[in-house]
């Protein structure tokens, strides 16, 4: 028998206690690798979740050659890739435990576990340290200064300060608010005051908030159509901002104000947020959610939403959780996928607010969901049958297009005048031409429109029954005389030929033509005319020729259609060789079979009862108010395409493996991450609840008094619109990934602050940032404090910074005396021309003239294109519009400088503001109260005085608008 001696036992006893597998090695190899190194994402060929796995990278009992140590050792390790390296606390506790033989527990599998931990700073309730000082701000901005050992430097001259607090509460100059300069002590308060409710600090603060938001005007992405009601959303913002609404009512307003404040209609333009940013036309409407592109684009377009709620109004990276757990913060795939789940029946379309009392709006917006309910089914039959026919047809079409092509070339584009469609053939549509005053008219000849449209030529449109009638009250209410009546029984098509018909030289003004049985089409009834023609006076002329033309209704669509076209004297020709119009009528013929064909009468019997249930509807929809349309979360909405509303219903979400459409896993239920006290990981909803109600639910957990994250995420914005940097630099992430604050005790006493006024007012944070002695302090330079401090983290001074793009362009057309002030709200001015605007739109701008008056407002009233950005205000560092921007970009380039000198607005501003210096007696001083709020130094005025009689008042302007002291912001 083998007795071991004491030598060897003692030998075989490890020096130090081998970790514990479950408590300390798991949860590195679960938190640190497998996110990378799994089952279902084995990066490199290598797992790490099995043992099995894992034996093929270490050998037990040898650490220093065990690949898997190696990789996550030594000063630069390979691994985790990209990532923050193990704390050598972690690599010594995976060396030990290779080194006692690498325990495993049995049939163990590991899995990629989030980071669950909440120790950390923005996650912690909101501690407000008091102060007994009349600013709070200074006292702890002060207490900083001293700690480092820094020396603040004095307080700016009035004239800086002026300047400064105009432009930053107001985004003007002094001398847009005519404002004198004074050299001597200002009440500063008041002009705080004065400032603060003057309607351009709403103008002002906005852009911010729309920075913030992805504010545009066009939907991006390959089309990048135009949103032509999306300003709604940025008025609302403005009136909010000046009527210095509860910041927890703004928020819950953007994103369920449908659901918490119904009949008012802030609580549907505020839903603009929601649809503020990017979208795929292309993706929605052309593909659709039967495709695989169709549901990526949809998923998207939910994360968009959900990446916006947490980024803008909690500071948090949630998306990041997308394809994993949080690699960082506590937020796991299946919170992220729960906040899908509360946007999973919204889309973004032009929605209708009207302002009616909650239970009338519900009353329409049934009605309007079975409207639009009946109109996606009847889009639905219609496309089927076309995309049935065109297969049949293909080669018959191929045809006529080749002889329209050969032998029918219109002699003009123009081809008349047509009504809206109508789904009802008996609906009674009129036209009429008014000659300007009575006049003997003799004859009345009506020239039928042509058109391609399903190949019908000529007499497109002419209706099967009718009446013209002549008249002198333009309302045809008295006097009418019926000068033909064919309304007592359907009339063959005259295709080509004209009707003329004898009037008998009667002094009218008026001539209606009024159908009463529409022509059909193929599923709607229309009604048309190429040419209206009164024929009279000595000569015989055209008394209708370029005559004024009113109708019930008009498709405008230039330059095919439209009432000018009635009484232009131009219109279609049909195909002039006989042999191909022959050809031309049997093709139709044989296309005509076809049709007759193909004919389901199911179908058929549906559409007319389609068209009975909307001729029903429609009559009682318009009973209500038609109220306005701003581009927001909707639910109901007409179809665009394959883009087809919810209804309310929502969408079935699944957390998705890896991120993969391809790959979904359980459904998810409405919640959201618990990362504060509070917080429903999810909401437990009632199946009968609308789906309002889950954004309700999120709105108001965000919005909670003890959501820490909310009130310490905006006043930290404030700081950084106020002050040019943020108490925490990452301002759309408080998260581990972002920057702990430079002044803890100061931002929570902010956030208390606010939270705890009982009107969570935004202006009375502003106003008592903007009244600290940290604010008015000037921007020189302070060697000692630089070498310190040389970020200017604890603010020894203020910032010094370049005016934003909106800021220099309004101050160029305020200095120059024709910036349009009062020109406040409603549709945006387009400083571009558009081309090709139905397919892929080209925004133009060098072909708009920057003398337009019409453009001369505020620039944030401009039309903002995402894919083609005006190129003069992103040289000026203007925000993305495509992300969201909580601090601009700051550059000195070469081209802002060529720019500046160069660009036409630039060149037409300093024209016009020459003029108004050439009537100065004193030009020069005049130029620098205006432009720079402040009189020239002796050797400034004898440099320009120079300048102004060498070169003229106009290029004294365009030097000032260069020169730093009005680029730049002390």
């Amino acid at each position: 028998m083998f007795r071991a001696s004491p030598a060897l036992l003692l030998a075989a006893i490890p020096l130090y206690a081998a970790p514990d597998f479950e408590r300390e090695v798991a949860p590195i190899l679960e938190s640190r690798c497998l996110s990378c190194h799994d089952a279902a994402n084995a990066k490199g060929g290598v797992r790490l979740d099995t043992r099995a796995a894992l034996m093929e990278h270490l050998q037990p009992g040898k650490p220093d050659t065990s690949p898997l140590i190696e990789q996550v050792s030594g000063p630069e390790p390979e691994m985790p890739k990209k990532e923050k390296p193990l704390t050598p606390v972690q690599v010594e506790t995976l060396r030990q435990w290779v080194q006692s033989g690498a325990v495993w527990s049995e049939g163990r599998v590991l899995a990629d576990k989030p980071a669950r931990d909440f120790d950390w700073w923005s996650l912690q309730p909101i501690r407000n340290p008091q102060s007994a000082i009349r600013n709070t701000v200074d006292y702890f901005i002060e207490a900083k200064l001293a700690e480092k050992g820094l020396k603040p430097v004095p307080e700016a001259d009035p004239a800086t300060l002026i300047r400064r607090l105009s432009y930053d509460l107001t985004g003007l100059p002094p001398s847009a608010h005519n404002f004198e300069f004074r050299a001597s002590s200002f009440d500063f308060d008041s002009l705080v005051d004065r400032l603060l409710s003057s309607p351009a600090f709403g103008e002002k603060w906005a852009q911010h908030w729309l920075d913030l938001v992805r504010y545009a005007e066009t939907h991006g992405y390959d089309k990048d159509k135009p949103r032509m009601n999306a300003w709604p959303y940025r008025d609302y913002v403005i009136r909010s901002l000046n009527d210095d609404k509860p910041y927890d009512r703004f928020v819950q307003e953007q994103i369920a104000g449908d659901a918490l404040f119904p009949g008012q209609p802030d609580g549907i333009l505020g839903l603009g947020f929601l649809a503020a940013g990017p979208w795929d036309y292309i993706g929605h409407s052309e593909v659709g959610e039967g495709k695989v592109d169709g549901r990526i684009a949809k998923h998207l377009d939910r994360d968009e939403m959900v990446s916006a709620v947490f980024n803008i109004f909690t500071s948090t990276t949630v998306q990041c959780a997308q394809c994993h757990h949080h690699k960082f913060d506590p937020v796991t795939m299946t919170d992220y996928y729960r906040l899908h789940a509360v946007f999973a029946a919204v889309d973004r379309a032009d929605r209708v607010f009207t302002g009616l009392p909650p239970e009338k709006e519900k009353e329409r917006n049934t009605l309007l969901a079975q409207i639009n309910a009946l109109k996606a089914e009847q889009t639905k039959l219609t496309t089927d049958a076309k995309r049935e026919l065109g297969a049949r047809t293909s080669g018959i079409e191929r045809r006529l297009a080749e002889l329209k092509q050969k032998h029918g070339s219109p002699l003009r584009p123009q081809y008349g005048w047509h009504s809206h469609i109508s789904k009802i053939q008996a609906a009674e549509k009129w036209v009429q031409v008014d000659l300007g005053k009575p006049q003997g008219v003799e004859q009345v000849r009506l020239i039928p429109a042509y058109d391609d449209y399903n190949s019908i030529g000529a007499g497109f449109g002419f209706p099967l029954r009718y009446k013209v009638e002549a008249g002198n009250d333009p309302g045809f209410n008295t006097g009418v005389r019926l000068i033909h009546d064919a309304t007592a029984a359907d009339q063959p098509n005259p295709r080509n030929s004209e009707i003329v018909l004898d009037v008998g030289r009667d002094a009218v003004r008026y001539l209606r033509v009024t159908a009463t049985r529409l022509a059909p089409r193929k599923n709607d009834y229309i009604f048309a005319l190429g040419e209206m023609q009164a024929i009279g006076g000595e000569n015989h002329d055209n008394l209708a020729q370029g005559a004024a033309v009113t109708a019930l209704d008009s498709i405008e669509a230039a330059p095919r259609w439209g009432r000018a076209n009635l009484t232009d004297g131009i219109y279609h020709r049909e195909v002039g060789d006989p042999a191909a119009l022959v050809e031309m009528r049997e093709l139709e013929v044989q296309k005509a079979a076809i049709e007759k064909e193909l004919a389901d009468p199911r179908r058929d019997a549906r559409l007319a009862e389609i068209e009975k249930q909307l001729a029903d509807l429609n009559p009682k929809l318009a009973t209500y108010p038609k109220g306005e349309l701003v581009y927001a979360a909707s639910t109901d909405f007409t179809a665009q395409g394959r883009f087809i509303a919810t209804a309310g219903k929502p969408r079935e979400i699944r957390l998705l493996n890896r991120g993969d459409i391809r790959a979904p896993g359980g459904l998810m239920q409405p919640g959201l991450p618990p990362l504060w006290p509070g917080a429903p990981e999810q909401f437990n909803l009632p199946p009968e609840a609308p789906e309002s109600a889950a954004r309700a639910e999120l709105a108001k957990a965000i919005t909670a008094r003890d959501n820490p994250l909310f009130w310490r995420s905006i006043v930290n914005r404030l700081w950084l619109w106020t002050f040019g940097q943020g108490l925490v630099t990452s301002a759309n992430d408080f998260g581990r990934m972002g920057q702990p604050p430079t002044h803890p005790e100061l931002l929570d006493h902010l956030a208390a602050t606010l939270r705890d006024d009982p009107q969570h007012s935004l202006k009375n944070l502003v106003r008592l940032l903007v009244t600290s002695r940290a604010y008015r302090r000037a921007s020189t330079h302070h060697e000692a404090n630089a070498a310190l401090d040389a970020s200017n983290a604890c603010l020894w001074r203020a910032n010094r910074r370049r005016l934003s793009a909106e800021e220099y362009r309004d101050s160029l057309l305020a200095v120059s005396g024709v910036l349009r002030m009062e020109d406040r709200g409603g549709p945006s001015f387009q400083d571009f021309v558009i081309e090709k605007p139905q397919h892929s739109p080209h925004y133009q701008y060098h072909l708009h003239d920057p003398r337009d008056p019409s453009a001369h407002r505020r620039s944030i009233y401009r039309f903002i294109v995402r894919s083609q950005p005006q190129p003069f205000l992103t040289s000026l560092d203007c925000a993305d519009p495509s992300q969201s921007v909580p601090q601009r970009d700051e550059s000195t380039t070469a081209l802002q400088a060529l720019t500046q000198w160069n660009n036409r607005l630039v060149e037409a501003m300093s024209d016009t503001f020459g003029q108004r210096l050439g009537q100065e007696k004193d030009p020069v001083n005049a130029a620098f109260t205006r432009a720079l709020s402040r009189p020239p130094t002796a050797e400034e005025r004898t440099v320009l005085t120079a300048h102004l009689q060498a070169h003229g008042p106009a290029a004294l302007a365009r030097v000032l608008y260069n020169l730093n002291a009005f680029v730049y912001l002390d």
